[in-house]
């Protein structure tokens, strides 16, 4: 099947003008029937590579989903781009998935996404129903969840070789956006597919900026870069339940908009804080690692850490809910050894010594990415076997001064502590020895040593700092395990000898400087109109009850704001702009645009827009010529009513009725037809209300939830004689 289908529904379908990292690659081996395992970051465009396929495919794609949230996110954002797909999973009611069931025997549903447990459900029950099924492709997501190696295991996903036994020429797609060479292994053996392609894109995400805090009053220094942040989204990890009971009420009690969400809460209260954060109607969610994975949402700005997270891939992971737009988007994590210590105590594997050292290993690369003094962009790529030389510009360490000063004495000091209390003790009882503590922690023999004591003079804090600074520098090392211990390395005794000096920080002053993700990545779009085009998005938002992205993401309003389009065809350049949501939102975000420029003189700034010139797409047209709003017509007139054509052409109400209205100048539609003749009135007076501004979303904000914004258009044309 020739990639060139795919293009074209990338374009029409989903508004983009280009394929991303290695989509068309992938696209084009699941076309021509290949296995494939797919590596791909966070926001990558993963989902991309088996629903483009699923749409040019005869029958029937099956996606195997570990959340209920992903599925119905992915459903829903499906549909808004007109792809039938639907889900099956416990919040249905037996009438509503009766109704999937029905949809997929007849053939109309493109892509069902189903939990791994429902595959399984009832014996062979389900795999009896798919075997009744032309079955064309099966695309396993977070196929990490295969590996007990992994950060996320399921068992569940263990059975799901049974489908490459049971469907052995149904070709499978793998797809993952954290997976270390154990855990890859374990994907190509347990989902038995050892010829599978293999692809990896690039790990990085340029536009999220890593900075990493001491846990030291963080809860001042979150309320600091909260402030700063207020009509910003965005995601706050706690280790504990009753952390993120305790935070969201504090935030709410400063005047943040911030909710709740960990598996403590009861099914509707997480169900409902989870709606309220994807509709942009609550800006925060504290919530425990149950929250988030597989979470859609295209505009988090930020994403927190206030304790350590276990291990890379779910830092990676976590972090990389942020800024899946493409947009500037920070990554904050508050730091301490202290958090190593307690999460060691979890991390051994009953019965299981080769897991435990993994897990202890995995847990002890987290803390030297939170003492790290160089790139950190560069430690997490190389982590995942990515190359990257340079230092990237955006995160702390390299848009951080320092300054330094002759630290000798200082480091003498330390490696004495170590060298004389034998190697053989952790780094807090180090410091606590150093400042001469009176703890009942310190040996009696220690006491008598003379190092004892010879650090009073500098605080706590201090000496954590010098001795991260020391250990990144190789002058003391700590050993791995669950109770590492520092211990001294080839250079250590130079500098007790005196032969060699050492340089350590005074302090660190963070450039205010734009950083270089920003330089490349933030467009020079104007606020105040991103601001009333995300007004016109949550008024369709609210009608149609799904999340604001889903309309449009932040990227696509960003665009909008930017090059500023005032023609159809300058609008449908906007990446994320595809046939469908052009047809059916297009009109009022033009308007809006258009009504912005005339107020300010300003112009399209389109031809700014770097791309490769599209040919304008061709009208949709049936054997007889007519355009697509003319079949709408030809119905209409026939006597279905509007959400029968709706259901007939799988197109969406508001379609149709856009369709409709613009036969209404030329009689070949009466109002009275469209519109009930008690509603005509108060629309012409909100028309006229709001004449200057031409744009429907401050007419159906203000007259309500009882008028459609198909009838507002319809009154328009009678109106306007367009």
């Amino acid at each position: 099947m020739t990639i060139e289908k795919a293009r074209q529904i990338l374009k029409h379908q989903f508004g983009y003008d280009s394929f991303r990292m290695n989509q068309e690659a992938v696209i084009e081996a699941v076309l021509n029937k290949k296995d494939c395992v797919v590596l791909m970051p966070t926001g990558g465009g993963k989902s991309l590579c088996y629903q483009i396929p699923a749409m040019i495919f005869d029958g029937v794609t099956i996606v195997v989903s570990p959340l209920i949230a992903l599925m119905k996110d992915q459903v829903e954002a499906l549909r808004a781009n007109g792809v039938e797909a639907a889900f099956l999973n416990s919040t249905q009611s037996a009438s509503e998935q009766v109704a999937v069931f029905r949809s997929v025997r007849g053939g109309q549903t493109k892509l069902l996404y189903v939990a791994p447990e429902r595959l399984f459900q009832g014996g062979d029950q389900f795999l009896e129903f798919l075997r009744e099924l032309k079955v064309s492709l099966f695309a396993i997501d977070e196929a990490h969840c295969i590996s007990s190696w992994g950060h996320d295991f399921r068992p569940e996903y263990m059975r799901l070789a049974i489908l490459k036994k049971e469907f052995p020429g149904v070709p499978l797609i793998a797809l993952t956006a954290t997976a270390d060479k154990l855990v890859r292994k374990d994907i190509f053996e347990r989902l038995a597919i050892p010829e599978a392609d293999l692809y990896i894109s690039s790990f990085n995400r340029p536009n999220i900026y890593y900075q990493v805090e001491p846990k030291r009053k963080s809860y001042d220094q979150l309320l600091d870069f909260l402030e700063k942040r207020k009509e910003e989204s965005g995601i706050i990890y706690c280790l504990s339940r009753n952390s993120v009971d305790a935070l969201a009420a504090d935030l709410r009690d400063q005047g943040f908009s911030a909710l709740a969400y960990h598996a403590g809460l009861d099914k509707t209260t997480r169900e409902k804080n989870q709606e309220s954060f994807l509709k942009d109607e609550t800006k925060i969610v504290v919530a425990t690692i149950a929250f988030g994975m597989g979470i859609d949402k295209s505009n988090v700005r930020f994403v927190v850490h206030m304790d350590l997270p276990k291990n890379i891939e779910s830092y990676y992971q976590e972090t990389g809910r942020a800024g899946r737009d493409g947009l500037p988007s920070d990554a904050l994590l508050f730091f301490s050894w202290g958090d190593v210590t307690k999460l060691k105590g979890f991390a051994e594997v009953e019965g299981n010594a080769a897991q435990s050292a993994i897990m202890l290993k995995k847990l002890d690369t987290m803390g030297t990415f939170g003492d790290l003094r160089t790139c950190r962009r560069k430690f997490l790529l190389n982590y995942f076997s990515e190359e990257f030389t340079d230092d990237c510009g955006s995160c702390d360490n390299c848009t951080t001064e320092v300054a330094k000063f002759d630290g000798t004495v200082i480091a003498q000091k330390a490696l004495s502590a170590v060298y004389r209390t034998n190697q053989r003790f952790g780094l807090s009882y180090i410091v606590d020895f150093l400042r001469g503590s009176r703890s009942e922690k310190i040996r009696d023999e220690h006491k008598n040593i003379k190092t004892y004591g010879i650090g009073a003079d500098i605080s706590k804090d201090a000496w954590y700092e010098y001795f991260r600074d020391l250990m990144a520098q190789g002058f003391v090392a700590q050993t791995d395990g669950q109770y590492p211990v520092l211990v001294l390395t080839e250079t250590s005794m130079d500098v007790l000898a005196g032969k060699t000096p050492v340089q350590l920080t005074k302090s660190r002053v963070r450039e205010e400087k734009l950083t270089r993700v920003a330089r490349e990545v933030a467009f020079p779009h104007i606020p105040e109109l991103f601001n009333e085009l995300r007004r016109v998005r949550s008024v369709f938002a609210r009608e149609e009850n799904v999340p604001p992205y889903v309309v449009f993401s932040d990227a696509t309003l960003v665009e909008m704001a930017t090059y500023l389009p005032q023609t159809d065809s300058e609008m449908r350049q906007i990446s994320g702009v595809g046939d469908l949501k052009f047809e059916r939102y297009g009109a009022d975000f033009l308007n809006e645009v258009r009504n912005y420029c005339s107020r300010n003189g300003l112009r399209s700034r389109i031809d700014l827009k770097s791309k490769r010139r599209e040919r304008r797409p061709r009208t949709k047209r049936d054997v007889d010529g007519r355009d697509t709003s003319r079949i709408s017509l030809d119905l209409f007139q026939a006597g279905r009513s509007i959400p029968d054509i709706a259901r007939e052409r799988g197109l969406a109400v508001s379609t149709i009725e856009n369709h409709l209205a613009r036969f209404i100048p030329t009689g070949e539609v009466s109002l009275e037809q469209f519109v009930q003749a008690e509603k005509v009135e108060p629309i012409r007076k909100a028309i006229d209300k709001f004449a200057e501004s031409n744009a429907l979303s401050p007419i159906k904000e203000y007259l309500g939830e009882d008028y459609s914004y198909g009838e507002i258009r319809a009154v328009m044309a009678a109106v306007s004689g367009r």
